[in-house]
């Protein structure tokens, strides 16, 4: 058999195909967006323990915002 390299010794290098850049009319860099922003127009990345289902999760979220349509993609199980 051929010995292959342990995943630590390996060289890693990042390609980068094309730097991009956007016009600030279409938005901002994910890291720059402010958080009213991720409210209003998109997704909540929540980190639930073990305990509250995720339908009560929810529940306090659209609670705690003040919003009127809240929902999960799938399982919050961990």
């Amino acid at each position: 058999m051929p010995r292959t390299n342990a995943p630590w010794k390996i060289k890693r290098t990042l390609l980068l195909k094309a730097e991009g850049r956007t016009k600030s009319r279409y938005g901002c860099k994910p890291e720059e967006r402010p958080a009213e922003e991720y409210i209003k127009y998109g997704v909540i990345n929540l980190d639930k323990t073990a305990g509250p289902t995720s339908h009560e999760v929810a529940a306090w979220v659209k609670r705690i915002l003040k919003l009127q349509h809240v929902g999960h993609g799938g399982t919050l199980e961990a």
